[in-house]
């Protein structure tokens, strides 16, 4: 055999990832803030595109209602000056002195007030102050409660080493040894500072900022200080061992509980709580004609670009070099990719929430209970797409339902197979229906996981023990143990 340099031609096919490529797979499963910010960075760096401000049409596009009688026309100016008409009888003479007219419904140039000289709120004190953060209302009550130096700093030192919860890990003793005070007077700032707004602050620990408020509420007495020494008794919901050790019944155990369940343990995160976000649905569904569903996109999450055409031919034939000419070619494809890719985004997330809400109408119709076993490749196959491009399509996507808004994803459920060969269940309704029977159980019939096993059983659901012990520690659902001795105490 001749070894030697050969020459050969082959033809193969290959996948290749284009960067436009992939940023198209990163639009399709971000969210629409996500995008929203991507387009707003791409108009900035892009002259040739510009948002379409044009208005999309509502859903009461196509209704016609009565026109509205339309003004009269003013005349022109000009001919208005050619006219040879005299003015009305009610209108000012030509020589009449404006500076002596007074037009009382028209407040005086300056003026911020009502000519009626009645109070509107609407000054400066109408407006909402800023709020504070915790820092700052700490720091506030620090500067009024505290007259000496030495215990403003101490204080300052404390409020530093705030947690976000409102805990004070760090010792008393530790404290002093970095000021080079006495520990007694850090102890004595630390207490003071423990009754400041909102109360429980500053404490070491869950007993001591419990402890805190029951004291500032005058609750606290020695049966709720044996209750506090054995938190960890109450975690347990070992009511009964509690009423032994704080030497209380079943009624007066019950209204401890509800009296430390009225406290809070961890002042300090809800005073600088952010505010919750809004989740904004993608899609929007409501009932149509004919006892069916229309679905379609939200407008205010659509971002909506046009390619500046004019713009485009202005910069070509002003274009001089071959590098000119090559930069406005290639911002022109880039406009023209990001306005095709915002349309396949939108039109691929229409139809897989569509088909999502085709397979899901009993869910939509008759609740939670119907809800019915979807995976991935169910709903790729009928749109003919990639599993996925379903999940990435479903990913931080929320869809506007009668029954609220909810997250693409939570439609997709496993199934659990029924007893006589029926249709399978969701996994999703096997849940709810544990939660409802655990709800509905009294004191004196606890259902253990065996129990509900029977029960879903007898339903037609083929489901495990371990199954409903997994499902019920996912809702947060006590033992049958557990909620036995809970509920042995009157609430």
């Amino acid at each position: 055999m001749a070894l030697g340099p050969r020459l050969d031609l082959r033809q193969t096919q290959q996948l290749v990832m284009t960067p436009q490529l992939r940023q198209a797979i990163k639009l399709l499963q971000s969210s629409n803030i996500e995008v929203a910010a991507f387009v707003e960075e791409e108009l900035e760096r892009n002259p040739l595109l510009e948002r379409d401000e044009s208005t999309t049409p509502g859903p009461d596009a196509g209704r016609t209602t009565d026109p509205l009688p339309a003004p009269p026309e003013a005349p022109d100016a000009a001919e208005a000056a050619r006219s040879d008409a005299l003015p009305a009888e009610n209108a000012a003479p030509l020589d009449a002195e404006w500076d002596n007219v007074y037009d009382a419904g028209t407040p005086p140039m300056g003026s911020g007030g009502r000519s009626d000289f009645e109070d509107d709120l609407s000054g400066v004190e109408a407006m909402a102050a800023p709020e504070k953060n915790l820092r700052e209302h700490i720091g506030e009550q620090i500067r009024l409660s505290f007259a000496t130096a030495q215990e403003r700093m101490i204080a300052a030192n404390l409020l530093a080493l705030l947690d976000p919860a409102g805990r004070m890990s760090v010792p008393a003793a530790t404290i002093a040894a970095a000021l080079g005070c006495a520990e007694d007077a850090v102890e004595a700032v630390r207490q003071r500072m423990q009754r400041f707004d909102p109360v429980g602050m500053f404490c070491a620990d869950l007993r001591e900022c419990l402890m805190v408020q029951l004291q500032e509420r005058n609750r606290y007495d020695p049966a709720m200080a044996a209750l506090l020494d054995n938190l960890e008794m109450l975690a347990r919901r070992d009511l009964r061992g509690l009423q032994a050790v704080c030497g209380v019944d079943a009624e007066d155990m019950a209204e401890m509980v509800a009296e430390l369940r009225r406290l809070d343990p961890k002042p300090g995160a809800s005073f600088d709580a952010p505010p919750a976000p809004t989740l904004v649905p993608d899609v929007l569904m409501r009932r149509g004609p004919g006892d069916g569903w229309i679905v379609e996109l939200n407008p205010e999450t659509l971002p909506r670009v046009l390619i500046n055409r004019g713009f485009h031919g202005r910069a070509l034939v002003g274009a001089r070099t071959r590098e000119e000419k090559a930069w406005v070619a290639e911002k022109f494809q880039t406009a023209s990719w990001l306005v095709k890719s915002l349309e396949q985004r939108a039109n691929t997330i229409l139809k897989v929430a569509a088909e999502i809400v085709r397979r899901q109408d009993g869910f939509f119709r008759h609740g939670v209970a119907h809800l019915k076993p979807l995976i991935l490749r169910d709903v790729a196959e009928e749109v003919g797409m990639h599993e996925s491009t379903v999940s990435r399509v479903t990913s931080n996507k929320a869809i506007a339902t009668p029954r609220g808004t909810f997250e693409l994803k939570y439609f997709f459920t496993t199934a659990i197979a029924a007893t006589a060969g029926g249709d399978a269940v969701s996994a999703e309704a096997v849940r709810h229906r544990i939660k409802a029977m655990v709800d509905a159980e009294s004191a004196d019939d606890i259902l253990s996981d065996d129990a509900i096993v029977a029960r879903l059983r007898a339903e037609g659901v083929d489901i495990a023990r371990r199954t409903v012990a997994k499902y019920r520690d996912a809702l947060r659902i006590p033992s049958s143990v557990q909620r036995k001795r809970e509920k042995a105490v009157p609430a």
